[in-house]
């Protein structure tokens, strides 16, 4: 039975599909029996359901319960790698893992700290909702994590380095939970020893996978890098000590990737191809406005995936995603239904994109919401963002506090050596340098950036005339989006106030 519609190449008619052929018997049947007819009803919705199939892509059956492993650098700005930027930095194995499968230039972390980011992943909530908001906290004991989805699928689910925050995973319920502590990196042999012990298993495997690396302390050499050749953004100050502080920075990047490369020839030899891999960073890394910071150098991540047979392999999407949504993803992955999304009583904040992984959409959110709450004595200064896809507002909470990190409190020279050349510039009459200190350690209570035409976030809109009422609509739906979390605002620890002197 021909069903009308272009001609093929060859001058025959195409093989209709199955949805094409259900949408004539509907109407058929429409015509015969009214829209009253049981049949009618029957068939559309067969027809609903398999256009929406077919529009969306499902995961082929062939591909069923597939194993998932899931790679986590730890402070890595999504820029500082070849896959996204034109940034020197040796990224091989991402570069060949973007080859592979789909590249996201849209994702983007809860929050900018370690344990709320993790915590945001393991549990698909916010950090108001969840009860992580400080950097070092717990998740609320009670809440339903992702292990515990998947493990109910029939999966095994491990993890290895630093996959929640240091030596939480057991509260995650993982099955297996080990060199969680800090900078420790036997996990990555562990890791490979485990998938060759386990070849064969009946059970599909989910496995967490978190190197330490590029977080501070960074290598004490520049490895392959020249000082001289590396690229300063235009947020920071260009000094020979910067120049040699990125260096290292990107040689810790290049360990992140040596170690992925590793992990994923491991799970090609282990795992066999019906596998799921997933790369992200749990946020950006510590420079004076990326961790800790609502910019995105601080909220934007990596997010690549790869599945032979499934995802298009060399594809890229800007549909906008965010950690939480990696929950419901997994969920459906594995072959689950995903859990409710919404605000409710046991619902959660994130949205399954496996339609996007598969190709069948785009898009997915329209707004990105991150909050930043503090970190410890070190960072009191709690901030929430909402981001469209060219406009970021972020809301400073209390801008009568200082902006302080590790950056410029810490102790050692090695992790400020950078910020104290840039003071000492400043001194000695840098404006750049004095801009640049300035705006990191006093900020204004409102943000507004074009990201379109100001990627670095360099010119804050928030107080020209002409953007008014965009900054109004968006304050607005940031205090409704707080309201509807139970944000309480909340600070965490003891501020250092403008017209105080920092203690160290």
């Amino acid at each position: 039975m021909p069903v009308s519609g272009s001609i093929s190449s060859s001058g025959a008619f195409p093989e209709p599909s199955i949805a094409q052929i259900l949408l004539r018997c509907a109407k058929r049947l429409g015509k015969n029996g009214g829209i009253m007819n049981s049949r009618f009803f029957v068939w559309t919705a067969l027809l609903g359901c398999l256009f929406l199939s077919e529009a969306l892509g499902a995961v082929p059956a062939s591909h069923a319960r597939p194993n998932i492993v899931i790679f986590i650098t730890d402070d890595q700005d999504q820029q500082d790698s070849a896959v996204y930027s034109g940034r020197a930095v040796r990224t091989p194995n991402m570069q060949r893992l973007a080859e592979d499968g789909l590249t996201f230039s849209h994702a983007f972390v809860a929050s900018p700290s370690c344990a709320p980011s993790r915590a945001a992943l393991l549990t698909g909530l916010m950090p108001a909702r969840n009860g992580a908001e400080a950097n070092h906290s717990r998740p609320r004991p009670e809440l339903k994590k992702l292990p515990a989805y998947l493990q109910e699928l029939g999966y095994e689910v491990a993890a290895f380095g630093k996959v929640a925050h240091y030596n939480h995973g057991k509260e995650y319920g993982f099955d297996r939970a080990e060199f969680e502590r800090f900078h420790d990196h036997r996990g990555i042999a562990a890791a490979v020893e485990f998938l060759a012990e386990r070849k064969g298993s009946a059970k599909p495997l989910c496995l967490f996978m978190g190197t330490h690396w590029p977080h501070r302390p960074w290598p004490e050499s520049a490895g392959p890098y020249d000082p001289e050749a590396v690229d300063v953004p235009a947020n920071l100050v260009d000094t020979p000590v910067t120049r040699s502080f990125r260096a290292r920075y990107y040689h810790a990047v290049t360990k992140a990737d040596d170690y992925l490369g590793v992990i994923r020839e491991a799970a090609a030899q282990h795992l066999g191809s019906n596998t799921l891999f997933v790369l992200t960073s749990d946020h950006g890394a510590q420079w004076p406005f990326g961790k800790w910071n609502l910019y995105d150098a601080g909220i934007r991540v990596p997010l690549v995936a790869a599945w032979p047979g499934v995802i298009k392999p060399g594809a890229r999407v800007s549909a906008m995603v965010s950690w939480v949504d990696i929950l419901p993803t997994l969920v459906e992955v594995a072959g689950g239904t995903a859990p409710t999304t919404g605000l409710g009583a046991g619902e959660i904040d994130g949205r399954s994109f496996l339609p996007v992984l598969l190709g069948g959409k785009a898009e997915h959110r329209g707004r990105i919401f991150s909050t930043h709450s503090g970190d410890q004595k070190m960072n009191v200064y709690p901030i929430r963002s909402v981001r469209t896809d060219r406009w970021k507002y972020i809301w400073n909470l209390h801008p009568e506090f200082q902006h302080t990190t590790h950056v410029d409190r810490a102790q050692a020279e090695d992790e400020v050596g950078y910020w104290r050349s840039w003071e000492r510039a400043a001194a000695a009459g840098d404006p750049k340098a004095a801009a640049a200190i300035q705006r990191y350690r006093q900020r204004p209570a409102e943000e507004l950036y074009d990201l379109a035409a100001d990627p670095l976030e360099l010119r804050n809109l928030a107080q020209e005339a002409g953007q008014a009422e965009r900054r109004s609509a968006l304050r607005k739906e940031l205090e409704a989006w707080m309201e509807t979390q139970g944000d309480q605002r909340t600070v965490f620890n003891e501020p250092i106030l403008l017209d105080q002197e920092a203690k160290k």
